[in-house]
């Protein structure tokens, strides 16, 4: 069987991350999208509210499981019996750092390879930050990001503002 491991913080899940989905299930058997909880990151969503997104908005995909992890990517993948890493590319400034963590994820676990996928053009601006700061200021994110998505932003904005919390 071949498996494939698509990390990332999904906060919120993207119309461009659902462009990669795509296209990755189309190239392995199962494909895991897992959010990776970093303790350093200050995310909008807990990760139990971004589990709740990723499978009401993934359920379609039928070779498609959700799941979230800490620590390091590649032994996550391991524990899973990945052979690889999917990475989304938005522009050419993401390939840097994803082309330099590739190589270390390598080193550390040469059966794992990384596969990087591109957005299509449309999507190669979205970022998660941009959504976030557009949905707080009550901007349009309708073609951006899935209806559920949206939705849940609009609620999580409403119910920080009411506490007087700032909200990203």
């Amino acid at each position: 069987m071949r498996i494939a491991v698509y990390p990332g913080s999904f906060d919120p899940l993207t119309n461009g991350h659902i462009d990669v989905v795509e296209r990755a299930v189309k190239l392995f058997d199962l494909l895991i999208v897992a959010i990776s909880r970093n303790a350093s990151k200050k995310p909008l969503f807990t990760v139990a509210e971004r589990l709740d997104i990723l499978q009401k908005v993934l359920r379609p995909f039928i070779n498609v499981q959700v799941d979230s992890f800490e620590g390091l990517t590649v032994n996550y993948a391991k524990s899973k019996n990945a052979q690889a890493i999917i990475r989304g590319l938005r522009a050419v400034s993401d390939f840097e750092n994803e082309f330099m963590m590739a190589l270390i994820n390598k080193k550390l676990t040469p059966g794992i390879e990384t596969i990087f996928l591109t957005t299509r053009a449309e999507f190669s601006f979205i970022s998660s930050s941009a959504i976030k700061e557009a949905a707080f200021f009550g901007g349009c994110v309708q073609e951006l990001v899935p209806p559920y998505v949206i939705d849940k932003l609009f609620q999580k904005y409403h119910e920080l503002k009411a506490a007087g919390q700032e909200g990203w």
